[in-house]
């Protein structure tokens, strides 16, 4: 008597005032670059939301700096070689507000989609500066927010500076509370820290295929490993979207045969979708080109933070407290003299 009573009050119906929570499908793209063609790249982009779109997404997510690629000569080559390099990947880079990002946001408004892409951003001001960002768009086309990677990972400091705590922001959508970090960030424990506890539900990690790691690093366990644990910590959805590497990638950059070999290197790319409590719940993507889907309901965080809410009642704050600096940081401040009276003003007139 008291098993069936218990499965009537499981299955009674929800009040009608009853919070309700994003239920949507959500894309993950694993897909290389036209490498350093900022403008062929976006173009891909646009066609490949327009795919997921037609298969139900309403969030795509594409690898880091998938606009117009990653800087895999920083790895096989010395800085000398590889200045050249630079030069054409900075020649290529996009900013924020310009055209060929509008390519995406025009795709996302079509579909109607959110979208988080990763570029290449060319400072608007030095030249000769470049960030590894992440822009979040939402389903009109409007940029929600851009997130510059705070620490370029390794042989990456060749070629990106280091962004602010400005853009450690989680945005408030029709999809849940959407965050997301670049790559090697998602090792970042206080990183990581600083978006659940602004109630993230939904997180991004974007990737670029790492062929050029060494021999006993496995990127694809290793892109596993660091989903999962976010996931299962933080009780959200995860989704994994990493860059392929391709022929012409290799060709383009492999001065040498054992620069071939190491940009050939197999299980460097993975892309998949991760549940509240850091199982995969998508296919996983592995090396190829693709697009992988899961269905996600936002409702699935909840139970699993009755036993860990580390940003609620599952922690100490009396304890232990994150400060972060989020004030954007200048290069200048720059006081204007025109801006001033030229002299004190004359008693008498007041």
């Amino acid at each position: 008597m008291l098993t069936r009573l218990a499965g009537l009050l499981y299955r009674a119906p929800m009040p009608s005032h009853a919070l309700e929570l994003p239920r949507f499908r959500a894309a993950a793209v694993q897909a290389a670059p036209v490498f350093l063609d900022a403008a062929a790249t976006v173009e891909k982009a646009g066609a490949l939301i327009r795919e997921a779109a037609a298969e139900g997404a309403s969030l795509v997510v594409f690898p880091e700096v998938f606009v117009p690629g990653y800087p895999y000569w920083n790895w096989t080559m010395t800085p000398v070689q590889g200045s050249v390099w630079f030069e054409r990947l900075f020649l290529s880079s996009v900013v924020v507000d310009g055209p060929e990002l509008a390519v995406v946001r025009d795709a996302a408004r079509e579909t109607r989609t959110h979208v988080v892409i990763g570029i290449n951003e060319r400072d608007p001001i030095s030249l000769g500066t470049l960030y590894n960002s992440l822009v979040f768009i939402d389903p009109a086309g409007e940029i929600l927010g851009v997130h510059r990677k705070l620490v370029p990972t390794w042989a990456e400091k060749l070629t990106w500076a280091g962004g602010d705590g400005s853009s450690l922001r989680v945005y408030e959508t029709s999809i849940g509370r959407l965050g997301g970090l670049a790559c090697g960030e998602n090792t970042n424990t206080l990183a990581r820290f600083a978006l659940l506890a602004q109630g993230e539900n939904v997180h991004t990690a974007n990737y670029i295929a790492l062929p050029t790691a060494p021999e006993d690093y496995d990127m694809v366990e290793a892109i596993k490993v660091r989903s999962a644990a976010h996931s299962f910590e933080g009780k959200v959805f995860t989704v994994v979207s990493c860059a392929a590497i391709t022929p012409e990638i290799v060709e383009a950059v492999a001065h040498n045969d054992e620069a071939r070999r190491m940009l050939e290197r197999k299980h460097s790319a993975f892309s998949g979708i991760f549940g509240p409590d850091g199982r995969l719940i998508s296919e996983p993507l592995i090396d190829v080109e693709g697009i992988t889907y899961a269905d996600i309901d936002i409702t699935k965080c909840i139970q699993p933070k009755q036993m860990h809410d580390i940003t609620g009642h599952y922690n100490r704050f009396d304890i232990f407290q994150l400060h972060v600096n989020r004030s954007p940081q200048g290069r200048v401040v720059l006081h204007d003299p025109e801006a001033l009276p030229a002299s004190p003003p004359d008693p008498e007139s007041l």
